[in-house]
């Protein structure tokens, strides 16, 4: 009986040594894991991560409506039914081969007053027999022609009926470069009341007609401007017409393709001009009373002239300032006033820069001597 108990007991120890040993192996491996954490991050013992609450609130955006308005589509909401497309109906041309129907040309313009005043542009409806206008709502009016200036290539009509909504002018003066500008206007006389935005480009822009004079203090606008959009508003943020769409170059003298150049009468022009044609049917223009030819450095040479710029006195109208002063057929007028005639400032433009009943002094050439000759300016209408 003793040596199996003697067995038990030193089984007993071993399974208790293997015990305590397991046990201090898995301290040792603790302390070392330990010890390996704290020598690779010294600095930055572990921290159990906690949820905090953030300081601010998070932002979050709420659409309420798919009809975001803007500054631009309440103008053009505001402007619209003012916004007319204009029809001229042009005679029929007797042809070689008979009768050719003369068609129809289309521009836009928009309303100026309760009285039913219609600005737009000359071009648009010079020649026509008949014109009528398109409104917003697609509802023909027929309208009349008050007046027309070709100078600044501007008409005024008067439709028929009740006024939709009327335009506000605002000061073309003010003007900056860079300034958002809307345009209205009905292209190709088919798209009615497009919409298209752009800037102020540049503001006093003179553009040569190709008929003896320019069209001078013009807006610059990359707003696109096409066939049709002629007479239609250009409108700024506030919703004030600042000016008429008129024309847009889409080439240089030189043949290159160029985008964006759009140009519009400032509203201040457009002003004055409505009241003269409104209150007396035509703008009153300063009166000289000669014809003439205009005279440049080629014809100059040509002609052996005695001076490169000028105009040459084909014709006295009798009666007229000009017969008064002593002016003869064959001279050469070079300067009205302070003003010269060359290449930038056509006669035209020098003597618009002067109204009727102003006393000038006339420059001139006759057979190659200078002279000056002071007069008094008549109307033209």
């Amino acid at each position: 009986m003793k040596r199996p108990v003697l067995f038990l007991i030193l089984f007993g120890l071993l399974i208790a040594a293997a015990l305590c040993g397991g046990l201090g192996g898995g301290l040792v491996a603790y302390y070392l894991f330990q010890n390996q954490r704290l020598v690779s991050a010294p600095s930055t013992p572990f921290i159990e991560p906690t949820l905090q609450p953030s300081p601010t609130p998070v932002a979050h955006l709420f659409v309420q409506t798919t009809q975001i308005e803007t500054t631009i589509t309440q103008v053009v909401e505001k402007v619209s039914p003012a916004v007319v497309t204009v029809v001229a109906k042009m005679p029929d041309q007797l042809g070689f081969f008979g009768v050719i129907p003369g068609g129809t040309s289309s521009g836009s313009g928009f309303i100026i007053s309760q009285e039913g005043y219609v600005i737009t542009n000359n071009h648009v409806v010079e020649g026509a027999e008949s014109v009528h206008i398109v409104l917003l709502s697609g509802e023909e009016r027929p309208a009349q022609v008050i007046g027309r200036d070709r100078f600044s290539d501007l008409a005024v009509l008067k439709m028929d009926g009740d006024v939709p909504a009327v335009v506000t002018l605002g000061n073309s003066d003010e003007l900056r470069p860079g300034e958002t500008v809307i345009a209205i206007g009905s292209p190709l006389g088919d798209f009615k009341n497009s919409v298209t935005v752009g800037v102020i480009s540049a503001t006093g822009r003179a553009i040569d007609t190709g008929e003896g004079y320019y069209l001078e203090g013009l807006l610059q606008t990359d707003a696109a401007i096409n066939q049709g959009n002629s007479g239609g508003p250009l409108v700024n943020l506030a919703g004030e017409v600042i000016g008429v769409n008129t024309l847009i170059v889409r080439t240089s003298s030189s043949g290159v393709t160029v985008e964006g150049l759009g140009f519009a009468i400032p509203s201040n022009t457009v002003q004055a001009v409505a009241t003269q044609i409104i209150e007396k049917g035509y703008v009153s223009r300063p009166f000289l009373g000669v014809r003439w030819q205009p005279i440049n450095p080629t014809l100059a040479q040509q002609y052996n002239l005695p001076v490169e710029w000028g105009i040459y006195v084909s014709e006295v109208i009798e009666g007229s300032p000009a017969e008064t002063a002593g002016i003869r057929p064959g001279d050469i007028i070079t300067r009205i006033g302070n003003l010269a005639i060359d290449a930038n400032h056509p006669f035209i433009n020098v003597l618009f820069s002067f109204k009727p009943g102003d006393e000038v002094t006339v420059e001139l050439v006759r057979r190659s001597k200078t002279l000056q000759v002071t007069l008094t300016l008549g109307e033209s209408r």
